[in-house]
């Protein structure tokens, strides 16, 4: 199918289940049509002429509204862009083909994780691109999206720097994405601590690996909830540490989130922890998933140590630090953390 005449608004780089799910949802409003831009033929062709992505969602057909591509040339026209692909990778590949990226278009982050060490991703957005750049996190399983079911945002929409950029359509974000998704199932809150919500996407995934681990030894809801209440007030204050602001923590994108993270079997980093507890960090575990959460522990942690203890302040970070970067017993975890203040 042949797509290069068609003009399209909304845009997602990166077709996988985050970015399929909500394309879909867009779609299916039927107001305008969705693009997906992927690197990956197969996807494309697979959703060109099937409507079905196989890799994510393969027994899902999808709206017909919802299109895919390969070609850069046609996120020209595109007045807002989600940004759906892995951290890691994500400033590079914009860099790559930013002359395609309209400098009016509203980016919106939806990847977890830092962009550039020491740097947020929609910092290391508003240093690198010219655009209005907003994020979208919240407790959101993709398959749960995709099935329409409610599920919550944050937009964290607050400007970094002084650049003033006026989106194309003249709306601000949060009324642009509001429009976008009045109707569906997917529901926003609103902060204006952009910086907050981005730290918190990155904490959530790092204490849900500390809770992984405490229930692969024991099946006890009183020791749960403990350390859960352990995690969520060290959250508070590397937030706080890091400039965010504590009501942060009380939108979807931080009490949520996190508990969906650290107590659903379907987290990544919560299997993680799972793995870790019972003995299973080995080479053969996911390189991307153990790489992506090593590096954020590292960060804070080398972040924070040059102010205080971390062992004393954040202890729960440093003894996940030990595990990632010493030979540790993890059959003590456990015992180790309740015998900290």
């Amino acid at each position: 199918m042949d797509h290069k005449k068609q003009k399209y608004r909304i845009a997602f780089i990166g077709a996988g289940a985050i970015g399929t799910a909500l394309g879909n949802i867009l779609a299916e409003t039927e107001r305008e049509k969705i693009l997906l831009h992927s690197i990956d033929p197969q996807i494309v062709d697979d959703i060109t002429f099937t409507k079905i992505n196989s890799k994510y969602f393969p027994a899902l057909r999808l709206h017909q509204g919802l299109d895919a591509t390969l070609d850069h040339h046609l996120l020209e026209s595109c007045e807002v862009i989600f940004l759906a692909i892995p951290s890691v990778v994500m400033v590079g590949y914009l860099k790559e083909i930013r002359q395609h990226i309209p400098e009016t278009a509203l980016l919106v982050n939806l990847a977890k994780g830092f962009g550039t060490p020491h740097k947020t991703i929609v910092e290391s957005l508003v240093e690198e691109f010219p655009n209005p750049v907003c994020t979208l996190k919240g407790p959101s399983f993709a398959r749960e999206i995709i099935n329409r079911m409610p599920t919550g945002f944050t937009l964290g929409y607050q400007e970094l720097t002084d650049k003033k950029v006026h989106i194309k359509s003249g709306i601000a974000p949060v009324g642009l994405l509001g429009s976008l998704f009045k109707g569906t199932n997917i529901h926003l809150d609103f902060s204006d601590d952009m910086r907050g919500v981005e730290i918190l996407s990155i904490l959530k995934n790092i204490y849900a690996v500390v809770l992984g681990i405490v229930d692969a030894h024991f099946n006890s809801p009183n020791l749960r909830f403990m350390i859960l209440t352990k995690a969520f007030r060290e959250m508070r204050k590397v937030l706080l540490w890091n400039g965010g602001k504590e009501e942060t923590l009380f939108n979807y994108c931080g009490f949520g989130d996190f508990t969906l993270t650290a107590l659903n079997d379907l987290s990544r980093n919560r299997t993680l922890g799972l793995l870790i507890g019972k003995g299973f960090f080995t080479e053969h575990v996911s390189h991307e998933l153990v790489l992506e959460g090593k590096t954020a522990v590292n960060i804070f942690y080398s972040t924070i140590s040059e102010k205080v203890r971390v062992e004393e302040q954040f202890p729960l970070m440093a003894e996940l630090h030990k595990i990632f970067n010493t030979r540790y017993d993890v059959s003590h975890f456990v015992d180790t953390i309740l015998q900290l203040p």
